[in-house]
């Protein structure tokens, strides 16, 4: 074995009392020193019924541990902080730190010479993947698959893409209150993140491009028993990762961050991937700005044909050859010499990976968009940037001038949003304030702003809405996000006020607040930051260190890696 595999032969080999100790303990849950001699590889398990999309990796899990196994390893579970989005609040990006923090230390304080972290809901992946990335000790990713597609009256749902839609449609009242709720009792039927090419979906995908997951992980549905199968292989994996030393630097270069965005813009992922990368680049020492996601979107194609920007679902793109069917199709376009988990390197992992359905998986002949899907702007509104998911927007709009009409905040919002006496105007560009990573706090997903009631039913179902905030993946519809700086920190965007003109041009990349120079410094002047939210503890040390959303919202403190090697134990 390498030196990696010494932290638990160094452990439970130490002389004296503290070695004693250590097996004695370890014995007393049922094992012996035949097991003490394998490799120790830790199952790190975001587990939780308070996480719908998590709630079936326990048995992911059992998996894992039999192909550990078979391999001659000797695994152990511990659980990892687990954040959905659902039951969560007021947003799980405000805790993905600290769950990244928390996998980091508990792969750094124990003995542990390999880890396959078990993930599936939004943040789940990147966060453990940013702890991962620090500890950098050999690391196989694992999800726990996307849910089954949704059926009623012989439509496809999917979630949360319909969540959505369904509901402007009962607002506008085009559909009653029975059909609203029949929709809902036939949206989730089984295990699994979203279905959609959400967040869940992007994120578990761009493991695949990174290399730091087996292929099928994308989209082997939760449901399905290749889900367990490919769980039993990456017990047995990360047993000769660990005989073999490969560990997540070798892995997480600069080539895996173009291969990872690459695939995003093919997919026309979730906007929050161009937070996420950026996180994971900086635990890496990989130096990855916004500029980068804009330059290989212009020769990205968008591919496939994935809700919310197309047509099929998660379920459909796994029937149609998968994430390895995609990338084989990217290939000229991808570092396909690339180190992955597997052993081998991307273009040998999708050698014989094939398209079943070319209209779900289109050929860079023939592509849906000849563009990725997501766009970089900048301008005096967004110095920083600003991102926007244009294969979902609305074409006309993508070009468009039209005033302002601004939401202080998320309370601001949601009070005045529906008021029939609301002034609007399908022309006007909706804009929220204080939604950002200090002002959301935690920059929640409320940047798909809803369509005021009254526009709803005269047939209006897109805007242009702007703001400091995320949107979630499965959103759609011509919406600029991650305005950058934020508006709390006196950014452009908190000096908009209502009737200003904002120009909106996605083919050059521009967001322009056609406000003077002049103005906008008496605007500055006048401007007074918000009051913090928190004043305490964990929310107290998120507002002091997190960083803006073109680095990725992640803390200052943990950019870079400090790589485990042996277990320092104190002597007793």
């Amino acid at each position: 074995m390498s030196d990696t595999s010494k932290r638990s032969q160094s452990f439970f080999n130490e002389d004296g009392v503290s070695g004693l100790t250590h097996r004695a303990f370890t014995a007393a849950m049922g094992y012996d020193s035949a097991d003490m001699s394998r490799p120790l590889i830790g199952i790190g398990n975001t587990w939780s019924e308070l996480n719908p999309c998590n709630s079936h990796l326990r048995q992911i899990s059992e998996a894992v541990k039999r192909g550990v196994l078979q391999a001659g390893g000797f695994p152990l579970e511990f659980p990892t902080i687990s954040l959905g989005e659902i039951h969560l609040s007021p947003t799980s990006m405000l805790c993905r730190n600290l769950a990244a923090m928390d996998t980091e230390e508990m792969i750094r304080g124990n003995p542990l010479d390999g880890v396959v972290l078990l993930t599936n809901c939004d943040k789940t992946t990147p966060a453990a993947l940013m702890g991962a990335a620090s500890a950098d000790i050999p690391t196989i990713m694992l999800s726990g698959g996307p849910m089954l597609n949704g059926h009623y009256q012989g439509e496809i749902l999917g979630a949360c893409t319909d969540c959505r839609r369904y509901t402007a449609e009962y607002q506008a009242g085009a559909i009653s209150a029975e059909t609203y709720r029949e929709v809902e009792a036939n949206l989730v039927r089984s295990a699994g993140h979203c279905m959609v090419m959400g967040t869940a979906s992007t994120m578990n995908s761009l493991m695949e491009a990174l290399g730091m997951a087996l292929p099928g992980n994308g989209a082997i549905p939760a449901a399905d028993s290749r889900r367990l199968r490919l769980a039993t292989a990456a017990g047995r994996q990360i047993v000769q990762l660990v005989a073999r030393d490969i560990r997540p630097s070798q892995i997480l270069t600069a080539e895996a961050f173009d291969n990872a965005i690459t695939l995003l813009h093919a997919l026309g992922g979730s906007t929050n991937a161009i937070v996420h990368l950026p996180a994971i680049a900086g635990r890496a020492g990989v130096d990855l700005p916004l500029s980068r996601f804009d330059e290989l979107s212009r020769r990205s194609p968008l591919i496939a044909n994935m809700r919310p920007t197309g047509q099929y679902q998660m379920e459909d793109l796994f029937y149609a050859g998968g994430i390895p069917a995609v990338l084989k199709q990217l290939l000229p376009l991808l570092h396909s010499d690339a180190l992955t988990v597997t052993g081998r390197t991307l273009a040998e992992n999708v050698a014989k990976a094939q398209v079943s359905n070319p209209d779900v998986i289109r050929s860079l002949d023939d592509p849906l968009q000849s563009e990725g899907g997501l766009s970089i702007l900048r301008g005096n509104l967004a110095p920083d940037g600003a991102v926007i998911k244009h294969a979902a927007a609305t074409p006309a709009l993508c070009n468009h001038r039209g005033p302002a009409l601004v939401f202080k905040d998320v309370a601001d919002l949601k009070a005045r949003i529906h008021d029939p006496a609301l002034d609007v105007t399908p022309d006007h560009v909706l804009v929220l304030q204080n939604s950002g990573p200090i002002g959301g706090p935690g920059m929640p997903e409320v940047g798909n702003l809803p369509i005021p009631q009254k526009l709803l039913r005269q047939g209006i179902r897109d805007m242009v809405r702007i703001s400091d905030a995320r949107m979630s993946g499965a959103s759609y519809g011509t919406i600029v996000l991650h305005v950058a700086p934020e508006s709390a920190l006196g950014g452009p965007l908190a000096l908009v006020e209502d009737g200003d003109e904002i120009e909106l041009n996605v083919a050059e990349r521009r967001l322009q607040l056609r406000v003077s120079d002049g103005e906008l410094a008496e605007r500055r002047a006048a401007w007074t930051p918000p009051p913090p939210a928190f004043s305490r503890g964990y929310g107290q040390l998120y507002l002091r260190h997190v960083n803006q959303a073109p680095l990725g919202v992640d803390f200052d403190f943990l950019r870079g890696r400090d790589a485990v090697t042996s277990m320092e134990q104190p002597k007793f």
